[in-house]
């Protein structure tokens, strides 16, 4: 596995002045929103603002270096963000050094998993969570963490909630303390927000409502009159430092680190596709996606960085901001330097209610009903796999959703493995076309004859399935069939158990007296079948490139030698 940043130099190749001018303008648009995103979601994580911008620095300068998506834009992001509280807030208090210390570590074992999992290629694992579970799990999780900013909005001193009923519980019973300043700042800059977003998304309304936000504070003194305000801030660039790697912590955080590795990745490969889309498609390889996830976490976090992950909002307004190269990236962590520098400590004054606003805004969009509607209508499996996600992540936690969809998704693979599809087929007068007698009421059958096209690779999680479906249909005949045609033409491979098994049918069929015939075989099963010695069982004269040369053979007795002299020597690819 190549590990040099080979991709993001060859995208400056021939490099023009017009690209170094989107690039700038992307990177200084993406900056204007990261700065008050970055912080609102470093509160969201339980983490103090500052670390929103650590995390906006070293991981944007690195993943270009390594990714293979030309607009991903990395950083702190609001789903990641709650996993890193709901995964930590058990083993130490938010916004104390030691969970500041495991944030860290997280993203420190995030990484190393991720860089772990690109080396050995194995980006394909992405495919095996699937978008309902994603849907359902972002939709709970959306909800949870607008839920858990409600308290910042209306300046109520809460204290953390385990589930979703004790958070509604503890805001009723406290809603008559409200502190209406507070209040009244946070609901308005939602409002702000939420119509900038329907105007002008690229428009900055996050950094103007925390502008103003900051000047009222400190004008009209408000934070004298209890509207709770960031506060200090440290100046500067963050310090290089080691993430403490002791076995018992590491032990501690390592749950947490690979359910964020997960959703990390799977969140950004779906956004890097995405953008890539309306950008000639360019391709987007899943293995240099973890690897620049990968080393973005791992450098970030000498560099006090919590675990990051792509922006849906941030890429997009990457893109349309006329971003050209990864260079954008790098342009906006320079921006974030320069903040860090030179403007840190006038954010004293910044109003946590707008914090909160920042976040509610973000991920209004993520409840997905439209989602929920369009697999009710064309899938109630993945209907239900969406919803027990969503229940489960609710009331039993994020991390309790994600393991729950993670099971659902191998439990529905190994399902459908294991008893695939299969049909009966019929032959269609007048052509040389069969079809499943399901779908096609005209196709004919004759009563000595059964033809089964099995679609599914036969191994040892389906072959004793592959076994009660003949046999299930041989006994659903009557009278009793002569003939058995296996169409192979869906069946790219068999393992060795599926071997032992089609023996088994081989000479149960040759016991109940009913010769077996094959059309269709492909040719890696052709091989494996012949090594088997399989195919001389059954004998070349029962073996036919097409259904309908084996339904004219058995058709007509006198004319077998004629067919048997065209396909002795045939054989397919």
């Amino acid at each position: 596995m190549q590990i040099t940043p080979t991709g993001f130099f060859s995208n400056l190749k021939n490099y023009s002045f017009s690209k170094l001018q989107g690039d700038l303008m992307a990177g200084i648009t993406v900056a204007v929103m990261l700065i008050p995103q970055g912080m609102a979601y470093a509160m969201l994580a339980g983490l103090p603002p500052i670390y929103g911008l650590y995390a906006g620095l070293v991981p944007l300068l690195i993943y270009p270096l390594f990714g293979s998506s030309r607009h991903l834009s990395i950083g702190p992001a609001a789903l990641v963000s709650i996993l890193v509280l709901s995964g930590l807030g058990d083993f130490a208090n938010p916004m104390s050094p030691e969970f500041i210390n495991l944030a860290i570590l997280t993203a420190f074992v995030a990484g190393v998993i991720q860089l772990g999992l690109a080396i050995f290629r194995m980006g394909f694992l992405v495919k095996f969570l699937s978008n309902a579970v994603l849907d359902g799990f972002t939709s709970a999780a959306a909800i949870i963490i607008g839920l858990s900013q409600i308290k910042n909005i209306l300046g109520l001193d809460l204290g953390r909630t385990s589930t979703v009923i004790d958070t509604i519980e503890n805001l009723l019973w406290n809603l008559h303390t409200t502190h209406m300043p507070t209040f009244m700042i946070g609901l308005a800059s939602v409002v702000f927000i939420l119509i900038c977003k329907k105007v002008k998304r690229s428009f900055p309304s996050a950094l103007v409502v925390v502008i103003l936000g900051t000047f009222c504070v400190y004008y009209f003194q408000l934070h004298e009159k209890g509207v709770p305000i960031v506060g200090y801030v440290p100046a500067g660039l963050p310090m290089f430092q080691m993430p403490d790697l002791y076995f018992d912590s590491i032990k501690t955080i390592f749950p947490s680190a690979v359910i964020i590795c997960l959703i990390s990745f799977i969140e950004s490969l779906a956004i890097a596709k995405a953008v890539a889309g309306k950008n000639e498609n360019y391709p987007i390889d899943a293995n240099k996606e973890l690897m620049g996830l990968g080393f973005s976490k791992i450098l970030g976090s000498f560099f006090q960085a919590y675990p990051t992950t792509a922006s849906f909002t941030r890429s997009v307004i990457n893109d349309s901001a006329g971003a050209k190269t990864g260079l954008s990236s790098i342009f906006s962590a320079c921006i974030i330097g320069l903040t860090l520098l030179f403007l840190s400590t006038s954010i004293y004054y910044l109003p946590k209610a707008v914090l909160a606003a920042i976040v509610i805004a973000a991920v209004i969009g993520l409840v997905n009903i439209s989602k929920a509607k369009f697999y009710y209508k064309t899938s109630k499996h993945d209907f239900w796999v969406m919803i027990i996600t969503f229940t489960t992540t609710l009331f039993l936690g994020v991390q309790s959703g994600i393991l729950l969809g993670i099971i659902l998704s191998i439990g529905y693979i190994l399902h459908r493995s294991s008893k695939p599809f299969y049909a009966v087929l019929g032959y269609l007068e007048g052509t040389t076309v069969f079809r499943n007698i399901a779908r096609f009421p005209d196709a004919k059958q004759r009563e000595d004859l059964l033809i089964i096209r099995f679609n599914a690779s036969i191994y040892f999680g389906n072959s004793e399935y592959f076994r009660e479906i003949i046999w299930s249909e041989i006994r659903q005949r009557t009278p009793k069939i002569t003939y058995l045609v296996l169409d192979f033409s869906s069946i790219p491979t068999i393992d060795a158990s599926g071997l032992q098994m089609f023996d088994q049918i081989i000479n149960e069929l040759h016991k109940d007296q009913i010769t077996l015939v094959l059309t269709n075989v492909q040719g890696p099963t052709r091989d494996r079948l012949t090594l088997a010695g399989l195919l001389d069982k059954i004998g070349i004269h029962n073996q036919f490139l097409i259904n309908k040369d084996a339904y004219t053979y058995t058709e007509n007795p006198h004319g077998r030698h004629v067919l048997k002299m065209k396909y002795a020597n045939q054989t397919d690819s």
